[in-house]
C-alpha cells in the first residue's frame, strides 16, 4: 500500500509539474511589450519609471503605448516635442484626468517644461474650464513641483493692473478673435447680457492672455485643446480654429495637436474638433462643394 501511494504521489506531482510549465510557457507566448519605439520614447519621458499596469494589463499597455508613443509620434513629428505635451496636458484638465495629468506633468518638466510654464497651462485653462474643474490640477501642479524642489509661489506673471485690465484685454481680444468678430458680439448681445461680454474681455483676456510666460501662439493652442477636451464646445472650438490661425498657428499645426490628444481624449471629440478645422481652414486639396443651379 505504501508503495502504491507513493507512485500515486510522483505521478501527481510530475502531472503538477507538467501544468506548472505549460502555465509558465502560456504566458510567455502571451506577453505582451510595447516595440522598440515606443520603449525608447516611452524611457526618454519616463526615465525608469514601470507602469503598474503593464503587470496587470500587459495587452492594454502594448496597444496604448505603440499606439500614443510610436505610432501617433510619427504623425506628429513637426510639432515640437515641448508643445505636444503642453497641449497633452491641458487636454486632460479638459476631460478632469488629474491620475494622468501628474504623470505626464512630470514627463514634461523632464523634457524641458519650465515650472511657469507648467503653472500657465493651469492658468490658461481656468477660463475655459472653470476653477471647480482645475483646482485640483493646481494642487496637483503644485504638489509636482514642491516633490522636484521648485520653490513656491513662482514669480508673478500678470501684466494687467485691475485698471488696465479691461482695455488691455480687449485689445489682445481683437488681434486673436478679430476687430469685427468682436464688435459683434458686444453688438448682438442683449442690453441684460453686455456685462458678460465685458467680464469676457476683461478676465478671459486681460487677466490671462496677457500674462507673461507663455507667448499667444501658444495660449491660443492650449486653448483649443482644451476645448476640444471639454466636449459639447463645438462652437468655441470652431471659434479658437479661426483664432488660432489669426495669430500665426496653421492647419498643419492644428492637425498634429489634434493627433498628439487622440490617445487621450478619444476618437469623437478629435474628430469633432477635427471637423471644426476642416470648417475653417479646408484641406489644400479639398473640393469646393458645386453651387446648385
Amino acid at each position: 500500500m505504501g508503495m502504491s501511494r507513493g507512485c500515486t504521489d510522483s505521478g501527481t506531482g510530475q502531472a503538477e509539474s507538467i501544468r506548472s510549465l505549460h502555465r509558465v510557457l502560456e504566458a510567455a507566448m502571451t506577453h505582451r511589450e510595447p516595440n522598440e519605439a515606443a520603449a525608447a520614447a516611452h524611457e526618454r519621458l519616463f526615465p525608469g519609471h514601470a507602469s503598474t499596469l503593464a503587470v496587470t494589463d500587459p495587452e492594454l499597455i502594448e496597444l496604448f503605448d505603440n499606439f500614443a508613443f510610436d505610432e501617433v509620434l510619427r504623425h506628429t513629428a513637426d510639432l515640437p516635442e515641448r508643445t505636444r505635451l503642453m497641449t497633452q496636458l491641458a487636454a486632460m484638465i479638459g476631460v478632469g484626468a488629474v491620475a494622468e495629468y501628474r504623470i505626464m506633468l512630470g514627463a514634461a518638466l523632464t523634457i524641458g517644461v519650465t515650472p511657469v510654464e507648467a503653472k500657465e497651462i493651469v492658468y490658461q485653462a481656468v477660463p475655459y474650464a472653470g476653477m471647480a474643474r482645475v483646482f485640483d490640477f493646481l494642487h496637483a501642479t503644485n504638489e509636482t513641483l514642491t516633490d522636484r524642489g521648485v520653490r513656491l509661489p513662482l514669480e508673478g506673471q500678470s501684466a494687467t493692473t485691475p485698471a488696465t485690465r479691461m482695455a488691455e484685454g480687449l485689445a489682445v481680444q481683437k488681434r486673436i478673435v478679430g476687430d469685427a468678430t468682436v464688435d459683434a458680439l458686444y453688438a448682438n448681445a442683449p442690453e441684460d447680457q453686455q456685462h458678460v461680454q465685458e467680464l469676457l474681455s476683461a478676465n478671459c483676456f486681460g487677466d490671462h492672455y496677457t500674462r507673461a510666460g507663455l507667448d499667444v501662439p501658444t495660449r491660443e493652442l492650449l486653448t483649443f485643446a482644451v476645448l476640444a477636451a471639454l466636449g459639447g464646445a463645438d462652437a468655441q472650438v470652431h471659434g479658437h480654429v479661426a483664432a488660432n490661425l489669426n495669430v500665426g498657428n496653421t492647419r498643419a499645426t492644428l492637425i498634429a495637436v489634434l493627433t498628439g490628444l487622440l490617445p487621450f481624449i478619444g476618437y469623437p471629440r478629435t474628430l469633432n474638433a477635427l471637423s471644426a478645422v476642416d470648417a475653417v481652414t479646408p484641406s489644400p486639396g479639398a473640393t469646393a462643394p458645386k453651387e446648385e443651379a
